[in-house]
């Protein structure tokens, strides 16, 4: 729970929101995981939206979000369907491509970009499909945006209203897929109020912690947990 509020109070940075469901699945399947987090992952939405109120790109959200839904329903599908061992390697596999993103994503400020809408289909349905399979769905909207060349703030206010719709959107769907019941909300309540405690550490850690050698000890819990889960039996 306090992790989740360090994302969302901003100090882990993305890959800091990579670890959680990696981390969860080396002791429980991956939809357990993924039930678990999710729940979660809205409280702290809510408290991101308090922060970043009204400073997101409307215009952006309306290419995004229609392609991400239909990334969720398949997302979905595919979390209750395959064998968990299966879902364990992709998972693996979509960290470690989250790893070879943040070691290139500097490299997309600097490019000359030529704006498309089928960009933001793309980026809106990865990340949908990403975010409903194993809550992972920063880096296709964190790319898009960034070549956006929006401003910092608007930059994380648009992402935190996309994430807050599709945490939203992808709830009914693990309702009834029974990837969320009664007794995982029960069980997962004492966490919740840790959370707003982690976003109000996070907002102001930022300043005195060495973000350089914090992200560096993430990716190296990153890179182990993906290694983990694609050679695990």
């Amino acid at each position: 729970g306090i992790f989740i509020g360090l994302v969302k109070g901003g100090l882990t940075g993305p890959i800091g929101g990579a670890i959680i469901l990696p981390l969860l699945s080396q002791t429980m399947t991956v939809p357990q995981a993924a039930g678990i987090t999710l729940p979660l992952l809205i409280v702290g939405d809510m408290f991101a939206m308090r922060f970043y109120w009204g400073t997101w790109d409307l215009k952006r959200l309306k290419l995004l979000l229609p392609s991400a839904i239909v990334g969720i329903v398949l997302g979905i599908s595919l979390l209750v369907s395959l064998p968990d061992d299966v879902l364990r390697r992709m998972l693996g596999l979509i960290t470690i491509g989250i790893l070879i993103y943040k070691v290139t994503s500097d490299a997309l400020r600097k490019v000359e970009y030529l704006p498309r809408n089928w960009h933001g289909y793309l980026a809106g349905f990865g990340s949908g499909f990403m975010s409903a399979l194993a809550n992972l769905g920063g880096p296709p909207i964190t790319a898009y945006l960034l070549l956006q060349k929006l401003e910092p703030t608007t930059f994380v206010g648009t992402q935190a209203l996309f994430f807050t719709i599709v945490n939203l959107l992808k709830l009914p769907g693990f309702l009834g897929a029974g990837i969320i019941d009664i007794p995982t909300l029960l069980r997962i309540a004492w966490v919740i109020p840790l959370i707003p405690i982690g976003v109000w550490i996070g907002r102001r850690a930022i300043g005195w912690v060495n973000r350089l050698w914090f992200e560096r000890a993430m990716v190296v819990l990153l890179l182990w947990a993906s290694l983990s889960l694609l050679f695990s039996s």
